[in-house]
């Protein structure tokens, strides 16, 4: 009788450009991971009407399949990471620590010196994982996120002093296992 071994490692998810055609599949992951807070239609719809010019957005798939997605507003010299959300089952594996190194390398690409964010004040993951990558507190909002009414921590990471090649430190977020389910101003 054979025992079975470790169960083998879920491929990676690949990163690309989020387009239309994804919309149905993002505002599945909007209603399991957001619930009353979900964005609608229209407001991605929106969003994606200003890509390339101002917004940056990106799915991260895995099998054929939506796992994850991102967006970034990038104007002048300072981005904001607008949401960054990971489906349950892809959670602690690395897909939103590639979601926001790519975000990064974007605001890095457009010359942004600076990128803030918000995030939950009881998502204690998504602060570690924007933690480990350089963010810091900078304030918090109240009654930020609606119809919940909870608060949010404004964070900042500072882009200037950063050497060319480091892209969003890609090379150490895919494996940490942190994960951001989390969004931003919309």
């Amino acid at each position: 009788m054979t025992t079975p071994g470790p169960a083998a490692a879920p491929a990676p998810a690949v990163l690309r450009v989020m387009t239309a055609a994804d919309l149905n599949a993002v505002l599945g992951l909007e209603l399991e991971l957001f619930g009353e807070e979900s964005w609608s239609r229209p407001m991605l719809e929106g969003e994606l009407a200003q890509v390339p010019g101002s917004r940056h957005y990106l799915v991260a798939e895995q099998d054929g399949q939506v796992v994850g997605y991102a967006g970034l507003l990038a104007a002048g010299t300072q981005a904001d990471v607008v949401t960054i959300a990971v489906t349950g089952r892809r959670q602690g594996q690395g897909t939103g620590a590639a979601l926001l190194a790519a975000l990064l390398a974007e605001a890095r690409r457009r010359g942004c010196t600076e990128v803030f964010l918000e995030v939950r004040v009881d998502n204690l993951r998504a602060q570690g994982l924007y933690r480990s990558r350089g963010f810091e507190q900078v304030g918090i909002r109240r009654g930020y996120y609606q119809p919940s009414g909870a608060d949010a921590l404004v964070m900042r990471r500072s882009l200037a002093a950063e050497p060319a090649g480091r892209a969003g430190d890609a090379a150490g977020d895919a494996g940490t296992g942190a994960e951001a389910t989390e969004r931003g101003a919309r």
